[in-house]
C-alpha cells in the first residue's frame, strides 16, 4: 500500500451517487464493473493490503537492527517487513528473551513482535525463526551488552557553546562517496543551492580543531541519515532510514568515529532528530503498515503552522487537528503518533540512536507539530534509561508563553506536560534583531532584551534554552545586522553573555550573507575551503580580508572568553532598566563580577555609574575583556557609537 491524495472509497462512492440517480442503469453498471475492477487490483497488486497467501514469504528488514541488554524497560517490539511475513508463526529459543504479543497489521508484509528481554538475557546472537510457509526462516539478531550506563550522559549544559553546521555544505573530505548510483538522487551540483554538494562526515572530522579553536565545545549537525529522495535531499529533513547513516555522508561507523574523535576532544555531540514525519521515500511508506500509520487526508492538506491552536482554550478542533495532523511538506508524511506502533517506533530509535552512537543530546525538529501526549512520554521514556540525556525542541512560535509550553514551565496546564529540557529561543532571536535594528523606546530596541528576560518567570530552567542569531532556515547574521561590524559584535556579544546556552551557526565568523526571503538554501552556502580546488580557503585564517579577519578574530576572543571563565555561563545575572538606548546587566558570584554594557545610540555616550552602586562601587577598575585595558571609571563610563562591552570589575590596578 502506498500514501496518495486519491479520494478514498466511501467518498468516491458518495460523489458518485451525486451526480447519478439512484437505480439508474448507468449507475448500476458502473457500480457492478468498479466492483470487479477493485477485486481484480486487490489481488493483482501485492503492494496492497489484501495480499496472496500462497505468495514467497521473505524478510527484507528488522527494525531496530540489533538491541542491548541491561534496559529498565525491558520491553522490545521489532518490526518485521518482508513479503506476505504475516503470513508466518515467529519463535525464539534464546535464555532471558520471550515473546510476550504478536500483531499483524492490515499489510500482510509486516509483522510486530514484543519481546521482553529479562536481565538473565546474555548478549549474542538471537535466532528468530518464522515458521511457515513452503520453508521456515531464520534470522540471526544480535543482542549486545549496554555500554552506556543510565548515568553516563552528562548533556549540555551552560558551560557548552554550540557550532551548527549543515553536512553537505561544510567540507567535502571524502569526493569517493559524492556520488551513489544506487541512490535517487545521483547528481552533485554545487552551482544549485538545492541539489547536493559533497560535504559529507570526513570533511567534519578535518576541521574539529578549526571549531574547538573558535571557541565552540559542542557539534550540532543537520540530520545525517539517510535521504534518499530524489530532489532536495542536502538538508537531510525527510528521513528515508532512521538506522542508516546517509552513504554521500559516510557510513555508521564513521559517524560513531566522528562522535568519539568529538568527545576525545572534550566536545559534545547534538543529534538533530525528527519525529513529526518522515521522507515519501521511506520504506514504512512506500509499503505502509497500517491505513492509520500517517494521517491521510482526502487531498494534500499542509499544517496551518499555527501553534496557538494547541493551548487555545478557544480553539475549534478543525484547526486543532489540521495543525498536529497536516503535512509539513508533500514529500513528508505526517507519523501518526497516537498509532501504538509508530509511537514504539520512534522511541526505540530514538534510545538506539543515544546507546549505538553516544551521542550527548537531541535537537528536536518541528517539535510543535506533533501529538503532545506522545512527546511527553517519549521524552519520559528517554529519560528513564538517560536522566541526564539533554533534549531541546525547535519552537519557532511567537509569545514567549507559547514557547515556554513545550518546555518544563511553570504554567498549571492540563493541555501539556513537557518533558523537554529546553526550547530553541525565538523570543530572544526576535529581541536580537530588534535591538539592533529598531530605534530606542519603551519597549523597542534594546529594551526588546530585557522585557523578553523579565519573562523567564515562566520557564523551570531558562538556563536550558538555546540562543542564537541565526541558523540553516534564517537570514544570516551579517545580513540582519546590515553589515555593521558594531552591531554584529553588540548581538554576539549579548548571546555569550547572558542566560542560556549559545549556538551559532557555521560561517557566521567568515560574516557569510543572504537573506532567507527566498528558498532557505540562500544561506546554506558552502563553506569556501572546503572543497579540493576551491579558489578561497577560509579555514586558513592567514588568508581572511581584513573585515572578516576582525570578525573571525572577535568570535575566537569572544567564545574562547565564555569557555574559560565560568561566572559568565554559571554566575547570577542582574539587569537593569534600560535608560537612554543604554543596557547594562552584570554576571558575578561571590568571587568575580563582570559588567556587560550595550549602547545602541548611533552616538557617543557617557553612563552614570551610581545607578549600579548595589553591584560595583561608584569608582572602579574595569578591565575590558576583549582588548584587555585597564581603566579606573570614575563615576561614569565613555562608550563609542553601537559599543558593547564587557567589563571586569577589579577592586584594583
Amino acid at each position: 500500500m502506498t500514501v496518495n491524495y486519491l479520494i478514498n472509497g466511501a467518498n468516491f462512492f458518495s460523489i458518485i451517487n451525486k451526480i447519478m440517480r439512484p437505480g439508474c442503469i448507468v449507475a448500476n453498471i458502473f457500480y457492478k464493473y468498479f466492483f470487479i475492477l477493485l477485486v481484480t487490483s486487490l489481488f493483482a497488486n501485492t503492494n496492497l493490503l489484501s495480499q496472496n497467501k500462497t505468495a514467497k514469504i521473505a524478510i527484507d528488514r528488522i527494525d531496530p537492527p540489533h538491541w542491548w541488554t541491561g534496559f529498565i524497560n525491558q520491553n522490545l517490539q521489532l518490526c518485521v517487513h518482508g513479503n506476505n511475513i504475516s503470513a508466518t508463526t515467529p519463535a525464539i529459543n534464546y535464555s532471558g528473551v520471550t515473546i510476550t504479543n504478536v500483531i499483524r497489521p492490515e499489510n500482510k508484509n509486516y509483522l510486530f513482535i514484543d519481546l521482553k528481554i529479562d536481565e538473565s538475557a546474555k548478549p549474542g546472537v538471537m535466532n528468530v525463526q518464522f515458521i511457515g510457509g513452503k520453508k521456515n526462516i531464520t534470522f540471526p539478531y544480535l543482542i549486545k551488552q549496554r555500554i552506556i550506563s543510565s548515568a553516563g550522559k552528562k548533556g549540555l549544559n551552560t558551560s557548552d557553546a554550540i557550532y551548527l553546521l549543515m553536512p553537505d555544505r561544510f567540507a567535502n573530505g571524502d569526493t569517493k562517496n559524492d556520488v551513489v548510483p544506487t541512490m535517487n538522487c545521483k547528481d552533485v551540483n554545487r552551482d544549485s543551492l538545492i541539489m547536493r554538494h559533497g560535504g559529507d562526515l570526513q570533511g567534519v572530522m578535518q576541521h574539529l580543531n578549526y571549531i574547538k579553536n573558535l571557541g565552540f565545545n559542542a557539534l550540532w549537525l543537520n540530520p545525517v541519515v539517510e535521504n534518499n529522495q530524489p530532489t532536495e535531499s542536502y538538508h537531510g529533513y525527510a528521513f528515508t532510514d532512521q538506522y542508516k547513516i546517509d552513504a554521500r555522508l559516510g557510513t555508521n561507523s564513521l559517524y560513531k568515529q566522528l562522535v568519539d574523535t568529538c568527545h576525545k576532544l572534550g566536545m559534545k555531540m547534538i543529534y538533530d532528530i525528527v519525529l513529526n514525519h518522515i521522507g515519501n521515500q521511506h520504506y514504512l511508506i512506500k509499503d505502509l503498515p497500517a491505513n492509520d500509520f500517517v494521517h491521510q487526508w482526502n487531498s494534500f492538506t499542509r499544517t496551518t503552522y499555527k501553534d496557538g491552536t494547541l493551548m487555545d482554550i478557544y480553539a475549534a478542533d478543525a484547526d486543532k487537528k489540521q495543525m498536529t495532523d497536516g503535512w509539513f511538506d508533500v514529500h513528508m508524511p505526517d507519523l501518526n503518533q497516537q498509532n501504538p506502533l509508530v509511537e514504539n517506533y520512534l522511541t526505540q530509535n530514538a534510545i538506539w540512536l543515544i546507546e549505538e552512537f553516544d551521542i550527548d543530546a537531541f535537537r528536536i525538529d518541528t517539535y510543535a507539530y506533533s501529538d503532545l501526549d506522545f512527546e511527553s512520554r517519549w521524552a519520559q521514556k528517554i529519560k528513564t534509561e538517560y536522566p541526564q540525556f539533554f533534549m531541546f525542541a525547535e519552537t519557532w512560535v511567537h509569545g514567549i508563553t507559547n514557547q515556554s509550553f513545550f518546555t518544563k514551565n511553570n504554567i498549571t496546564s492540563s493541555l501539556h506536560k513537557s518533558n523537554i529540557d529546553g526550547v530553541t529561543d525565538f523570543q530572544l532571536y526576535y529581541a536580537t534583531n530588534d535591538a539592533l535594528n529598531q530605534p530606542f523606546g519603551w519597549t523597542e530596541g534594546v529594551n526588546r532584551w530585557y522585557h523578553a528576560l523579565c519573562a523567564d518567570y515562566v520557564y523551570q530552567n531558562p538556563n536550558n534554552n538555546i540562543l542564537f542569531v541565526d541558523n540553516h532556515d534564517l537570514s544570516r547574521y551579517w545580513s540582519v545586522c546590515g553589515k555593521s561590524l558594531d552591531k554584529y559584535k553588540m548581538g554576539l556579544i549579548f548571546m555569550a553573555t547572558t542566560r542560556g546556552i549559545p549556538s551559532m551557526y557555521y560561517g557566521t565568523e567568515i560574516l557569510m550573507e543572504n537573506f532567507s526571503n527566498g528558498p532557505s538554501s540562500n544561506v546554506r552556502n558552502d563553506f569556501p575551503g572546503g572543497w579540493p580546488g576551491d579558489k578561497i580557503n577560509y579555514f586558513e585564517t592567514k588568508n581572511l580580508p581584513d573585515t572578516i579577519k576582525q570578525a573571525h578574530e572577535f568570535i575566537t576572543k569572544l567564545f574562547n572568553f565564555r569557555k574559560n571563565n565560568p561566572t559568565i555561563y554559571q554566575g547570577n545575572l542582574k539587569q537593569f532598566v534600560p535608560v537612554d538606548g543604554i543596557y547594562v546587566y552584570f554576571r558575578f558570584n561571590d568571587d568575580q563580577t563582570f559588567m556587560i554594557v550595550h549602547n545602541s545610540n548611533n552616538s557617543k555616550k557617557e553612563l552614570s555609574l551610581n545607578r549600579f552602586e548595589e553591584m560595583i562601587p561608584d569608582t572602579v577598575y574595569a578591565k575590558d575583556v576583549m582588548t584587555g585595558k585597564v581603566t579606573q571609571q570614575q563615576g561614569k563610563i565613555s562608550l563609542e557609537k553601537n559599543q558593547s562591552v564587557i567589563f571586569q570589575i577589579m577592586k584594583t590596578k
